[in-house]
């Protein structure tokens, strides 16, 4: 894989953008908004915890940048109804972030990440799957979305 930056530090990157970016766009304060935010600011890391102990149980590598030394395809818990959900859960961190300090600009951030992880991370991550588990990987592919 090409992909040397880290998820985590590219969500980082993105959050500081949705946050120092809102006095570019209108100010939104709804509660609604702040439940929501607090809503997605627990299950955005739940999920990642919960694709974290898929991988720990499988015994396989939770290395995105050497997704090649993977061992297993992982499946169960949480992957059964995402291919990908760290990233979903890094999407709904970013999120709970837009909807509480820049609606309309981390909204717009936020599908800029989920693009640019979908290209640069997803896409090739999906490729050496494909060559680590070749027919398994088609059939999980097939069957599960990639983002839900």
């Amino acid at each position: 894989m090409n992909n040397k930056i880290p998820p985590p530090i590219v969500t980082l990157v993105f959050g500081l953008a949705i946050y120092f970016s809102k006095p570019l766009f209108p100010d939104f304060s709804y509660v609604f908004l702040n439940v929501l935010s607090l809503l997605l600011i627990i299950v955005g890391p739940l999920t990642l915890i919960s694709a974290a102990r898929s991988f720990k149980v499988q015994e396989t590598t939770i290395n995105p940048i050497n997704i090649d030394k993977a061992t297993s395809l992982v499946v169960s818990g949480v992957f059964k109804y995402s291919r990908n959900p760290m990233y979903l859960g890094m999407v709904l961190i970013l999120l709970s972030i837009s909807f509480k300090f820049n609606l309309i600009g981390g909204i717009v951030l936020t599908m800029l990440f989920a693009g640019y992880i979908t290209k640069f991370q997803i896409i090739p991550e999906e490729i050496v799957m494909n060559k680590l588990f070749g027919d398994e990987f088609e059939k999980y592919k097939n069957k599960t979305r990639r983002w839900i």
